[in-house]
């Protein structure tokens, strides 16, 4: 009987861990001739939380090289960050999504629990 209660509470606490936005980003041209670029921003709401990795990946989950000034991003809560994602033009049409998650800290024997991850697709 616990167990159903006990499971939408985790589903329900992780559905707020944090935002990224816009969902659908486009490439855009960028001030360097063979790269692309695209401006995100996320949102954090979560309070145990302050750190952001950031990724891009392609159809398969496969990690594709791309530059920001920072991978991991420092957001403090209810705080907004904004960054700019660069990839090289015949990377571009590999990618699939970028994604941020949830980096905690590590204290003594505390091992994280719940890892968030928010992902935008490429139309």
């Amino acid at each position: 009987m616990y167990r159903p209660v006990i499971l939408w509470l985790l589903l329900c606490g992780s559905v707020t861990a944090h935002d990224m936005t816009p969902t659908y980003p486009e490439w855009k041209m960028s001030f360097i001739p063979s790269a692309k670029m695209t401006t995100m921003q996320v949102f954090n709401k979560r309070q145990d939380v302050q750190w952001y990795q950031i990724g891009v990946f392609d159809k398969e989950w496969n990690q594709l090289p791309f530059v920001t000034r920072y991978k991991i991003l420092r957001v403090k809560y209810l705080s907004r960050v904004k960054f700019d994602v660069y990839i090289s033009s015949e990377h571009s049409d590999e990618a699939e999504y970028i994604c941020s998650t949830s980096k905690l800290r590590g204290e003594d024997n505390f091992k994280p629990i719940v890892e968030s991850r928010i992902c935008s697709r490429f139309k």
